[in-house]
């Protein structure tokens, strides 16, 4: 199986777009994330929704907001609540990983993949040979 990090930006409408995703890919839904990371002493989340691959495809697309997100656990940002909400419409838990910052990375290339390595090693996504 082979699994890729989808990105879409960092504003407000990307976020709407992955809640949309959730919204209209309901069946599809794998799990949803929230990666959280530090970055000169601030924290960043990133959003993620990984679907089942489409009818007889063995193609995983896990679509990413990447870092633009300020967090703070205790006054959660608002796009945070939003994709809460989108998450629990769908009945979706999310998955919160706390993981390198993509700036410790030469290319974000290299940071998909260390992303991909560790939800496979947790067992989130499919191995490599599953399905």
């Amino acid at each position: 199986m082979i699994q890729q990090f989808i990105e879409l930006g960092q504003g407000y409408g990307d976020v709407f777009e992955l809640c949309e995703l959730l919204n209209t890919n309901k069946a599809r839904i794998h799990r949803t994330f929230i990666f959280t990371s530090k970055k000169e002493g601030k924290m960043y989340a990133s959003l993620a929704v990984a679907l089942q691959p489409a009818q007889e495809s063995k193609f995983m697309p896990v679509y990413i907001c990447r870092e633009g997100i300020p967090y703070n656990e205790e006054k959660l940002a608002q796009r945070l609540e939003i994709f809460k909400q989108a998450s629990a419409q769908a009945n979706q838990q999310i998955h919160y990983l706390e993981v390198k910052h993509s700036s410790s990375f030469t290319e974000t290339t290299l940071f998909y993949q260390y992303l991909i390595g560790i939800l496979r090693l947790n067992h989130y996504i499919p191995a490599m040979h599953a399905l």
